[in-house]
């Protein structure tokens, strides 16, 4: 792949609007549009039904770099964002300016931003998360929704401060990553100082190829005094990550700092409160689940999966990777390419 692109006045970059890519230009485009962020930054390529695609913890727009040509040329107007909090999109100073129902108002203004009326929601990780919000609170906007690594849990439930605390000792003791990023600058204060290096370590630690054996110090906690990178693989990298895939997220992080990314998890108990409404309700709307056999999240959600039949009334398909973890669709982009178009296929409409 080419190394991240810059943007470029050529390519329509804008503070308002976007112009649709026409048949014979299926670059990647740069735009700036206007959000209750304030900016979000999108990377825009092809025509068609308009799929947007959200990334997760930590990456940016680039973690789809897979998948956009290969949409675009399906026929389809695919849009990467930075999620707000990353990348060249706007960062609120105040933490609960990073809560989630503020996420899903970004993603309904970059949709009317483009011109567009509906979109299919594609989301990995945190982006996962984000997207089934949207899809549960917007279902006039977003028509359907995939969900890469994190299965849809409905909201409700105790509170998450409470259960991420309850599982501290776990994982060969310690405390669990959550917990330990909710105080702003604990984590920024071990993760700054060494962006490229920890950011290298924690893609290794949650690659299938990289990640620590069984019976290993889980990766996941910090032990008492300690901190989460010295659970992480040392000097290796996993096999989809280039050292210019590299550059291109520890670039980013390097100029922005990392509090916009970790305030996500530190809101977690206001989104809580803010979803109460939607207590135990299910996304109605066509939907698909992609997940990586040794992704600990399925360990954790197992009982997320289970209960699709009643959570995700539309699923049209789930789909555990073997020999796959956390990175599904950067570990195995051949594959997740063609679920994506077989599922955007059979989409009504």
């Amino acid at each position: 792949m080419p190394p991240p692109a810059t943007p470029n006045p050529a390519h329509g970059l804008t503070a308002d609007r976007a112009t649709p890519a026409t048949s014979d230009d299926l670059d990647p485009t740069h735009h700036l549009l206007p959000t209750p962020a304030g900016r979000t930054h999108v990377v825009q390529q092809g025509h068609g039904p308009l799929v947007l695609l959200l990334h997760g913890f930590p990456e940016s727009w680039y973690a789809w770099r897979y998948q956009m040509p290969v949409l675009a040329a399906a026929g389809h107007r695919v849009v990467a964002i930075d999620v707000r909090g990353y990348g060249r999109s706007s960062k609120p100073a105040s933490v609960a300016g990073y809560r989630m129902l503020d996420l899903v108002a970004d993603n309904v203004a970059v949709v009317e931003a483009l011109g567009e009326r509906s979109a299919v929601v594609v989301g990995h990780d945190w982006g996962a998360s984000i997207a089934a919000v949207s899809a549960l609170s917007r279902p006039d906007v977003f028509r359907a929704v995939a969900l890469l690594s994190v299965p849809y849990t409905p909201p409700g439930g105790p509170r998450p401060s409470e259960v991420f605390a309850a599982m501290a000792g776990e994982g060969s003791g310690g405390e669990f990553y959550v917990s330990y990023f909710q105080q702003p600058g604990r984590a920024e204060s071990e993760i700054e100082p060494d962006v490229r290096g920890w950011l290298a370590g924690f893609y290794a630690a949650l690659s299938a190829d990289t990640m620590p054996a069984p019976g290993a110090p889980d990766p996941h906690f910090v032990g008492v005094g300690g901190t989460l990178r010295e659970r992480f693989p040392a000097g290796v990298l996993p096999s989809w990550l280039g050292e210019r895939d590299l550059d291109a997220y520890a670039g980013e992080f390097e100029r922005t700092g990392m509090t916009g990314a970790l305030n996500r998890y530190r809101n977690m108990d206001r989104d809580w409160a803010d979803l109460a409404g939607y207590a135990g309700a299910p996304i109605t709307q066509p939907s698909l689940f992609v997940g990586g056999a040794r992704d600990a999240s399925l360990a954790w959600l197992a009982d997320a999966v289970k209960a699709f039949p009643d959570t995700l009334p539309g699923l049209r398909g789930s789909h555990v990777l073997d020999g796959c973890g956390h990175f599904v669709q950067q570990e195995r982009p051949e594959e997740t390419n063609r679920i994506l178009l077989d599922w955007l296929a059979s989409l009504p409409g």
